[in-house]
This record gives C-alpha cells, sequence and structure tokens, in this order.
C-alpha cells in the first residue's frame, strides 16, 4: 500500500483518478491549489512529510494556451519551476514521480507519429514552458519517475472539446470547425487507468518519457462530426482551415503519437478513440 499525492486533482485527468481511486488498497491525497501550492517547494516539503507520501501523479499544469502568451511567468512557474520542485523532493526522499506532459513540446511539423525521442520544438509559451519541465525533470534524475506526453483530452470533467461541441451544437445550426490539424483525442479516464496500472510496475534509474493517447487518427472536424453523430445533434459541421479561426497561441498542425513504448514497456492496451468518445457520451447521458 502506498500513500499518493495527486496535484491538480480537480482538472479532468486528476478527477478521474479520484473516480477510480475507490477501487483501490492505496491511500490518495488529492490536491488543487487552493489545497496545496505546487509552486511552494516548503509547501511541497512538508505536505509530503506530514502524509508519509511515497508516490507524486502530477496533474496540475497552466493549460490556458492562449492566456499563457501574456502570463509566461504565471506559466513558467507552475509548468516548469513546480515540477523542479517536484522532482528535486522525489529525489530527496526516494519518491515515484509520474508527470503528465503535452504534445506542445512538438511544432507539428512531421509526417509521421512522434516517437518519444524525436526533437523537439514548441512554438507556443505553453508548449516551451512544458519543456523546460520535462527537461527540469531529467536533469534533475530521481529514480522510478516518468514523464507521460498526451494529446486532446477531454472527459466528462471540466472543460473541453467534447463538452464544447454539445453545447453549441444544441444552441445552432452550423459549427465552423478547423480539419487541417490533425492528431488523436485522449479520454482522460483511459489515460487515468493506464497511470494506475503503471505505477506498481516503476523501476526505472533515470526518468523514461513515454506517450499516451487513444488509437486511432482524425481532425478536428472528424472529432466534432462523431460528436455530433453519437450524440443525435442536427448541426452542420463546416471545414475550415486554421487560418479562419486564428488565435493568440500557435497551435501543432500533426500531434500525432507513436505510443509502441508504453504499450510495450507496461503491458497496457489503448482503447479506439471512438469506443471511448462512446463511454464518454454515455456516462454524461448524451448518446441517444
Amino acid at each position: 500500500m502506498s500513500n499518493i499525492l495527486v496535484t491538480g486533482s480537480n482538472g479532468q485527468l486528476g478527477s478521474e483518478i479520484k473516480e477510480l481511486s475507490y477501487d483501490s488498497d492505496n491511500v490518495f491525497f488529492f490536491t488543487d491549489a487552493d489545497e496545496l501550492d505546487i509552486t511552494d517547494k516548503k509547501a511541497i516539503e512538508s505536505f509530503v512529510e506530514i502524509n508519509k507520501i511515497d508516490v507524486i501523479i502530477n496533474c496540475a499544469a497552466y493549460t490556458a494556451v492562449d492566456k499563457a502568451e501574456e502570463n509566461e511567468t504565471i506559466a513558467d512557474a507552475v509548468n516548469h519551476l513546480a515540477v523542479k520542485y517536484l522532482a528535486e523532493i522525489s529525489k530527496d526522499r526516494e519518491l515515484k514521480l509520474i508527470h503528465v506532459s503535452t504534445d506542445y513540446v512538438f511544432d507539428g511539423k512531421n509526417y509521421k507519429p512522434y516517437l518519444e525521442d524525436d526533437v523537439t520544438n514548441p512554438p507556443s509559451v505553453y508548449g516551451k514552458t512544458k519543456l523546460d519541465g520535462e527537461k527540469a525533470l531529467q536533469e534533475i534524475s530521481p529514480q522510478n519517475s516518468i514523464i507521460i506526453r498526451t494529446s486532446w483530452v477531454y472527459s466528462s470533467f471540466g472543460a473541453n472539446f467534447v463538452k464544447t461541441m454539445l453545447k453549441y451544437g444544441k444552441e445552432r445550426d452550423e459549427l465552423r470547425v478547423i480539419y487541417d490539424q490533425v492528431g488523436t483525442p485522449t479520454y482522460a479516464r483511459d489515460l487515468a487507468k493506464a497511470i494506475l496500472d503503471i505505477l506498481p510496475q516503476l523501476d526505472n534509474e533515470k526518468p523514461e518519457i513515454y506517450h499516451y493517447s487513444n488509437e486511432g487518427v482524425l481532425s478536428w472536424y472528424d472529432f466534432a462530426k462523431e460528436i455530433m453523430k453519437m450524440a443525435k445533434i442536427k448541426c452542420e459541421i463546416v471545414p475550415i482551415e486554421t487560418h479562419e479561426y486564428p488565435l493568440p497561441a500557435p497551435r501543432p498542425h500533426y500531434s500525432l503519437l507513436n505510443k509502441s513504448k508504453i504499450k510495450k514497456t507496461f503491458n497496457i492496451t489503448i482503447p479506439f478513440w471512438k469506443d471511448s468518445l462512446s463511454e464518454c457520451l454515455i456516462k454524461m447521458g448524451e448518446k441517444r
């Protein structure tokens, strides 16, 4: 039995881990910014010591991609410096550490699914601060620590693309959705299950990076079409190009992640994206 600290527990991934934790023999401590400020190293050290933490799952992140362009200091504190503190504490106290990162560390110019050791080149502040967090963890190099990069996360919890499409699909006759950005969605519940399956298997001398998303490939346009189809919402989805929907932070045009390493290392099976979307919509009461 382990004492497990889950940071960012009110987010999509943290909320899914919380639901799944009820069937676990481990003791979980779920915190968000109000309960634990992970940009304060002394606060983390105190929490870890008082609660005799053995494992840290870091789901916390500054994920407001566009706002990060104007709030780099805040984004850096959460996505980079906090990860540095967690890594230092994990090394000093010999804790296991799972840190969740993003496909935004890549520039999206690839032509085949990204491998873990492919060159990183984040075009946004969000991606840069997340990559700086990865680098800090790798430099500090605590044992039994891993980085899991994921993409296009959605859940029945929090704000996400699926919920946005459901809301506006019911209100409007037509939605314009980008078709020239390609990747794979990740149902946060699937990733949460994978993390809990991986935890007892962690046994590595230096940090390792893994990729995780659901199986398959699609565009945001394809994703929106399938959401409407499954939810039986009569709303026309019109494909548009990225330049027709300008945003402050650039998005990668290609976000496919190669997941062979995580599947082989930990013997996990990853669900197909349509199956996971169906499961999520049923849970939300949205699949007709």
